[in-house]
């Protein structure tokens, strides 16, 4: 089409192969950054915590058990967050290792501190050698300890025959473990 010549023909306004190219490779910049500069789909991912919290080990402890001269022994244990910070602690039934008969069992909740190479340690105890009671059944679920707690209904009782059962769970609760008798009373065996 012809220019009046009340409109000069300007330079910029012809369309040359370069113009083209010049277009097309900004559009493709835009794409790309456009593809870079997306916002983010699905959950963020977290930083990097360190390696995963691991429940305390409950061998080569010294526990506060007085058992003259015997040794100690773990008879059972159990894991899991009893207070809710996110890391595990571990549970241990503990007793003299008396060779004979069934000693009464004490319960600890060991915690791992977070200082490289530090010991586990005990923080609490859930039941003491003087409640003559054999903790069975240890579990931990939901931030509760539960146990069966095996005991005797009389002196007369043969040691290594409990005729007694109950049910118990820990609660960490108030800065405190609280337990509570899952059995109304404690029923014979």
């Amino acid at each position: 089409m012809p220019h009046s010549p009340a409109e000069p023909e300007l330079g910029h306004t012809r369309t040359k192969p370069v113009h083209w190219i010049a277009t097309a490779s900004a559009m493709a910049a835009v794409i790309a950054g456009a593809g870079l500069l997306q916002p983010a789909t699905g959950a963020p991912a977290k930083a990097a915590e360190g390696p995963p919290a691991t429940a305390p080990d409950p061998t080569g402890i010294t526990y506060p058990l007085d058992c003259k001269g015997a040794p100690q022994a773990v008879t059972a244990t159990a894991q899991g967050d009893l207070d809710g910070d996110g890391r595990p602690e571990t549970v241990a039934a503990v007793r003299c290792d008396a060779g004979s008969g069934t000693p009464p069992h004490a319960l600890y909740v060991l915690v791992q501190d977070r200082t490289a190479g530090a010991r586990p340690r005990v923080v609490a105890t859930l039941l003491e050698t003087t409640q003559r009671k054999t903790a069975t059944d240890l579990t931990v679920r939901n931030g509760a300890v539960t146990a069966s707690l095996l005991g005797y209904s009389s002196p007369d009782v043969p040691r290594y025959s409990p005729d007694l059962k109950q049910r118990a769970k820990w609660r960490w609760s108030d800065g405190k473990f609280r337990q509570e008798l899952t059995d109304s009373a404690a029923r014979s065996v």
